[in-house]
């Protein structure tokens, strides 16, 4: 019954010819009814609680998919950045990244195993961010933006023990195994649309170390540290040759989000305050440094 006497009183007003009721722009206040100020009043009195409860402001919690939780998309089959530990949920270097810039957002973080090469696609839909290990590409950013780089990495080429390769022409007429959508697959869909070489391709990394075991590839390219780890799980059978010889250029790791979106620069902030903490330092100590 009250909304039904409010909406009346508000027709009468109207036909009355109020201001209140017309198309004048909000910076116009000549004639504005008394109605009008009180409701102007009343809005500005609830911006000021607003301001002062922190909520819409700079402090409030970032926008996400669902609110106080930020849903992050890995691949968890990149050692040291992504593996899953011994309770078989991701760990390593990113994800421990990413629970502490949660931390620093107020943000309960939840980590998804994921394929790599749908990561992107799911950002800004199925998931907020995407920490994998990830080089910024001009093709990946057409579809996602990217946080500012945290790693400098390079591409490596592992052969089977014993195997000799020093240059970019060890590379041609060879059956290259690589992980689906990763950089390592950019470089050897280059060498395959100029005849250069054949490439099989994986969803694990692993997957293609073990097809090298068995002659089915004669090498696998893959980024430095997870090179190294495998050359270290498969000790005597393989060999890690640093990319530099082949003229792989340096890349960039850095966190995929959704276009336009405000965790941009939020998560820029809390990596800089992680930078500047030690705590950036402390993980890479934690996770990498005993890689490489």
């Amino acid at each position: 019954m009250k909304k039904g006497m409010a909406f009346l009183l508000a027709t009468v007003l109207c036909a009355a010819g109020l201001t209140a009721c017309g198309s004048e722009p909000a910076s116009s206040n000549g004639g504005a009814s008394t109605t009008q100020e009180a409701t102007l009043e009343a809005q500005e009195g609830t911006a000021s609680q607003t301001e002062s409860t922190g909520t819409g402001s700079d402090d409030a919690a970032p926008a996400t998919l669902e609110e106080g939780r930020l849903i992050v998309g890995t691949n968890a089959a990149f050692p040291p950045f992504e593996y899953l530990g011994d309770d078989g949920t991701p760990d390593g270097f990113d994800v421990a990244l990413i629970k502490a810039i949660g931390e620093k957002l107020g943000l309960e973080v939840e980590v998804q195993d994921m394929e790599f090469n749908s990561l992107v696609a799911s950002v800004g839909n199925k998931i907020d961010a995407a920490i994998a290990g990830m080089t910024v590409t001009e093709e990946r950013l057409v579809e996602v933006d990217f946080s500012d780089p945290y790693y400098e990495a390079v591409q490596y080429v592992i052969v089977p023990a014993g195997v000799e390769a020093a240059s970019e022409d060890d590379l041609t007429g060879k059956t290259i195994g690589v992980q689906l959508g990763t950089t390592g697959d950019f470089i050897a869909t280059d060498l395959e649309d100029a005849g250069n070489a054949t490439v099989q391709r994986y969803d694990k990394a692993v997957d293609a170390v073990n097809d090298m075991l068995n002659g089915r590839v004669d090498l696998v390219i893959i980024d430095k540290n997870p090179a190294q780890v495998f050359e270290s799980n498969f000790a005597g059978q393989v060999t890690a040759i640093d990319g530099a010889q082949f003229n792989f250029d340096i890349e960039n790791y850095a966190i995929a989000l959704p276009k336009g979106s405000a965790l941009v620069e939020q998560i820029n902030q809390a990596l800089e305050e992680l930078k500047a903490d030690g705590t950036f330092d402390a993980l890479v100590a934690q996770y990498i440094e005993g890689v490489e």
